[in-house]
């Protein structure tokens, strides 16, 4: 007992840092659970966990530590399925053709470089008003009048829509939690023009926020022409509509696209923006800078315009939580406490996941906190290295400072977001850090003062010096991000890990951050234990799409998938899954692949031929000499010996996966792989094809 004193006396100055990771720990809890808990239990923990937290100051500081260590992992089991269950909204069905009106909520562009617009108040012909979904995001053709695409104009027109889609192979990206979470119960496509609604809205009253985000973007765009004027519109407002598709791709091959993608460093060059311009501005009044606390004042109006960027940005989970940590560290100036420290850190988490818990398991959280976590522990180390305390007072280093500073902020940043950007999105960049060196610093000399300035200029109709500024330097990150975009090798892709893997990195980091002493290096061993499962963790050899019209055979040369066009977002999806970065086209010219109408045989090494059948033949239907037969369109199973992927058990399963080892080959569903969640319900289907499967047919594993 006595060595657990000494060890918990070490660590008090940085016990309460653990309180938003223990909170964190029962979130990823509840998420990771392969059934949804019953209500009951949820409330359960509230008992204890409160009982635990009124002994706490009763205790000395083993026993808080010990009843913390209960009560906040049950908080945050409790807060998290709380959430889940308070932002359950209708969700489409099935795919469906229908009538649809609904009021314009939302402008972006879809992976075809098409409009897309997010529709609330809906009407969808067929559906009862009580299961009729909340929103609905469309992706536009060319025929509709962009003129309609305003806030609060109610349009109508015939939309193929689904309900979100499920992972595209077994253990996939599942849009669906995040479209749960953001109450989107539908998505599709038109190949018709939307028309005005008869009843459209166009009160000024309502969706103040969205107009006022909107009308801002058109400004800066007709001040700003071309992509400089779009790239200045997505950092001020955060609407991406105008981002073309070879932008967008430039922006994430020199990882530049945080920069579109409003978050700490945006709310943070903005709320500093500000906080100089007020606090230099009074200065200059010699009777205001006498008698006002200036630096109090400056925090205030940045807390101010800081919450204004919060709601004509969209107001999206992202900017809350750059919000909440940019008004710690103003709340901090207002209190006389500095600004930017470890508890800093942990009080926005805390806050950030206790008002949106899903965000735990999302790239963007994870990657901002492990920036801010990484950033204030690295530079409160080197505070205390005389080295660094010489570069930071040292006349002689004045001109070297600032790239210094940026290089090394750059550098830890890009460390601890690095493994969080490769195990989601299965990419690296050698040469982010070249890319954030030269764009960064140009959104805080210029960018960044000029847009303040516009917005302030505006009403007076002054702003278009300064935005025509921000547009100079808007060219100049678009022009570093070509660059980049165009090195060779400038994107190297990254295969896809188990989820263990995140959870076993994030812990380690934590734990280096967070503990005192020589002790904190053990946390390496989890990290390293994370990167020899991810390291480990093999690719299928054969995924089939949910529809069984696509599938994809690894080779060595890379996988192959079947056809060059259709099926693009999951075709894109497994390559990416597998790091590797070519397109469908290139992918589909890798193998031996012949193509016949109704009929597509693929060559796979170690395992035979791939046949895909669409109608069924006339009479008994049979293997063909295949080791793999898929006929989405088939219920009997053919005579052979072949693995027969047909119409039930893709109903059943959605998308496959199949190994190739020694023995039998191994069979995974998405769904069985998938747990039973609100997000994730298990569809009706058929009642043929909801029948248990014949033993051997699927080994599914079920998982979180």
């Amino acid at each position: 007992m006595g060595r657990i004193a000494a060890i918990l006396d070490r660590q008090a100055p940085n016990l309460a840092l653990w309180i938003p990771v223990l909170h964190a720990c029962g979130i990823g809890l509840y998420f990771a659970l392969p059934a949804e808990p019953p209500g009951w239990l949820l409330v359960a923990c509230l008992g204890p966990a409160g009982l635990c937290l009124a002994l706490a100051p009763r205790l000395g500081l083993g026993g808080r530590v010990a009843v913390l260590l209960l009560a906040l992992p049950l908080v945050g089991f409790a807060v998290a399925g709380g959430r889940a269950r308070l932002v359950a909204a209708p969700v489409l069905d099935r795919e469906r053709t229908v009538a649809i009106e609904g009021r314009v909520a939302g402008l972006s562009r879809s992976g075809a470089d098409l409009p897309r617009v997010l529709l609330d108040e809906l009407w969808i012909g067929g559906l009862d008003p009580a299961v009729t979904p909340g929103f609905a995001r469309v992706s536009l053709g060319p025929g509709t009048d962009p003129a309609l695409l305003v806030p609060g104009k109610r349009i109508t027109g015939t939309a193929r829509l689904s309900p979100p889609p499920g992972p595209s192979e077994p253990g996939g990206f599942d849009f669906r939690f995040v479209a749960y979470f953001e109450g989107l119960g539908a998505i599709g496509y038109t190949r018709t023009p939307f028309l005005e609604a008869a009843a459209s809205e166009v009160s000024p009253w309502r969706q103040m926020a969205f107009r006022a985000r909107m009308a801002l973007s058109r400004r800066i765009r007709a001040v700003v022409p071309g992509q400089d004027g779009a790239f200045g519109a997505a950092i001020l407002t955060g609407d991406r509509s105008g981002i073309s598709r070879a932008t967008d791709d430039a922006l994430r091959a020199s990882t530049l696209y945080h920069l579109v993608s409003i978050s700490g460093l945006h709310m943070g060059l903005l709320a500093a923006a500000v906080f100089a311009i007020v606090r230099h501005g009074l200065a200059l009044v010699p009777w205001c800078a006498l008698r006002w606390p200036l630096k109090k004042l400056a925090a205030v109006a940045a807390l101010i315009g800081g919450f204004a960027y919060l709601a004509i940005s969209g107001n999206e989970v992202a900017t809350q939580r750059s919000y909440v940590m940019t008004a710690v560290v103003l709340c901090a100036v207002l209190l006389d406490r500095p600004a930017l420290t470890l508890r800093a850190v942990a009080l926005a988490a805390l806050v950030v996941l206790t008002l949106t818990p899903e965000a735990l398991v999302q790239p963007g959280f994870q990657m901002s906190f492990a920036a801010t976590l990484a950033l204030v522990t690295v530079f409160e180390a080197l505070g205390t290295r005389a080295w660094w305390c010489a570069i930071r007072t040292d006349r002689r280093w004045r001109l070297a400072r600032p790239v210094i500073g940026i290089a090394m902020t750059s550098l830890v940043a890009g460390a601890a977001t690095a493994p969080v950007s490769a195990f989601h999105f299965n990419a690296a960049a050698p040469y982010g850090l070249v890319a954030n060196m030269l764009a960064v610093p140009m959104m805080g000399l210029l960018v960044m003062p000029a847009a303040v300035a516009g917005i302030m200029a505006m009403p007076f109709g002054l702003d278009a010096l300064p935005l025509t500024l921000m547009g100079w330097g808007d060219a100049y990150v678009l022009g570093v991000a070509d660059f980049v975009a165009g090195l060779g090798g400038a994107v190297r892709g990254v295969p896809a890990g188990p989820p263990a893997t995140l959870a076993l990195l994030g812990l380690g980091g934590v734990f280096v951050a967070l503990w005192r002493g020589p002790g904190r290096w053990l946390g390496l061993l989890p990290a390293l234990a994370g990167v020899a499962l991810w390291t480990a963790e093999p690719r299928p050899d054969l995924l089939i799409a949910g529809n069984g019209r696509l599938f994809g055979v690894m080779t060595p040369g890379g996988r192959t998938i079947s056809v060059a066009k259709g099926n693009a977002f999951t075709a894109e999806s497994w390559l990416r899954r597998d790091g590797d970065g070519a397109r469908q086209a290139e992918a589909a010219a890798r193998g031996e692949v012949r193509i016949a109408r109704g009929r597509i045989e693929a060559e796979a090494p170690g395992i035979g031929r791939i046949l895909y059948l669409g109608s069924p033949p006339p009479g008994r239907p049979e293997c063909d000499g295949a080791a793999v037969l898929i006929a989405p369109r088939w219920t009997a199973p053919p005579e052979g010996g072949c693995l027969f992927v047909g119409r039930d058990l893709l109903a059943r399963e959605g998308a496959v996966a199949i190994d190739f080892g020694e023995g039998s080959p191994r069979l995974l569903g998405a769904r069985s792989a998938a747990a039973v969640r609100p997000w994730s319900p298990r569809p009706a289907i058929p009642a043929a094809a909801a029948r248990p499967a014949p033993a051997g047919e699927l080994r599914a594993a079920a998982g979180p």
